[in-house]
């Protein structure tokens, strides 16, 4: 017979799980009560175990923008986590971030809803912009850490899912950066950041790992271009969060750097076929209309030609505008010249047949991309193999 610790430790998640939950619009499950059911399944008191432990709760703040844009972390997802904690008898709870260098991190908590957020929660926030910091050795690289975040006992990592301009994507690893000074900052950047950025991740603390990608945008970390894939996701490991985060927007975790270095610094693995990935609930139907992706804004407007959408699920719609975002212009006019695009996508298509689709409702194409969802990474190498790009 199993003892109760033993019972109890098969509830908690795994090192080489995701759990995925799908939800985020008024109609389906809010992310507060998405962030909960993730904290549940997880096991995540279990993870934390002390309830005495200084817990701290680290959003992606980088501008002062509303998560709607796809650049910040929705609040909803950190109450959801502090309502989950406080219910299991944690108190300590803070939530730490510092904005980038030309940014007010106090703006940030304000104009993003975490000020509000600790009004109704009693949960501290600290600016790391104003943090003392220690210069600390991170598997052979010095690096400044704040004070703020080398005391906390359990970190909870609560990054956004999308792309970056110079290392492609910011997901777990690179959401660490906002823990150090703003002069460490811009270090980073004068000496690149791929190798600074795996290096730091040996000393902070990545301990649960919840992913706001509801609407991250797939390509800038300032937001402005945010595509609807209404899921949330969480993991233990921060490489292989990374390297699956990488693959739903069209990459490979050879394609991030950092990715790569963090690995062999045995902070984790980039094997991202080896995950078990658990769905917590099943995608809902997006109902993405011709008239709102024509109206979506910049680079996602520009796809709408080339997309023919019918009660699509967000995930399966968001993996498909993430991979055509990977497409240059002439890719793009080459695949619509032979007659592969536009490319259809959701459950109006099941039983028919047509020319291009992309998940398990277009089974009956010609050409069929499978998965439900596929990732953006499968849809790219999909669409790139039909034209024998």
């Amino acid at each position: 017979m199993k003892t109760a610790i033993e019972t109890a430790m098969e509830t908690i998640m795994k090192k080489n799980e995701i759990l995925v939950i799908y939800g985020g619009n008024p109609q389906q499950i809010r992310p507060a009560e998405m962030a909960y059911k993730l904290a549940e399944a997880a096991g995540l008191a279990g993870l934390v175990g002390d309830r005495n432990k200084t817990i701290g709760l680290k959003p992606n703040l980088v501008v002062s923008s509303p998560a709607s844009g796809g650049a910040t972390t929705h609040p909803e997802i950190a109450a959801g986590i502090v309502s989950y904690l406080k219910a299991n008898g944690f108190a300590n709870i803070v939530i730490l971030e510092g904005s980038w260098t030309g940014d007010s991190t106090a703006r940030a908590f304000n104009e993003c809803g975490y000020s509000e957020l600790s009004k109704k929660t009693g949960v501290k926030l600290v600016d790391t912009q104003r943090d003392t910091y220690k210069k600390t050795n991170c598997a052979g690289m010095d690096i400044e850490i704040c004070t703020s975040a080398l005391n906390i006992d359990f970190m909870i990592n609560l990054p956004v899912l999308k792309g970056h301009c110079q290392t492609l994507l910011t997901c777990a690893l690179k959401n660490g950066k906002g823990l150090i000074p703003d002069r460490e900052k811009r270090r980073f950047h004068s000496i690149g950041l791929h190798k600074p950025i795996a290096h730091l991740n040996t000393i902070l603390r990545n301990d649960f790992i919840v992913v706001d990608g509801i609407c991250g945008d797939p390509d800038f970390e300032e937001g402005g271009n945010p595509v609807y894939a209404g899921r949330i996701f969480a993991a233990r490991d921060p490489v292989l969060c990374d390297a699956w985060a990488a693959v739903q927007l069209g990459y490979e975790p050879a394609d991030i750097p950092y990715i790569g270095i963090a690995e062999k610094l045995g902070i984790g693995t980039a094997d991202y076929k080896k995950a078990a990935v658990r769905e917590l609930s099943a995608p809902f139907e997006g109902n993405i209309s011709d008239t709102a992706m024509r109206a979506a804004p910049g680079k996602v407007k520009r796809l709408a030609p080339y997309i023919k959408e019918e009660n699509a699920c967000s995930s399966c719609f968001g993996a498909l505008v993430s991979a055509l975002l990977r497409m240059d212009q002439r890719e793009l006019d080459r695949l619509s010249g032979a007659g592969l695009l536009p490319v259809s996508v959701g459950q109006g298509f099941a039983g028919r047949k047509g020319n291009t689709g992309i998940g398990r409702c277009t089974a009956l194409f010609s050409g069929n991309c499978p998965g439900c969802p596929p990732s953006a990474a499968e849809i790219l190498k999909f669409l790139k193999r039909f034209d024998n790009l």
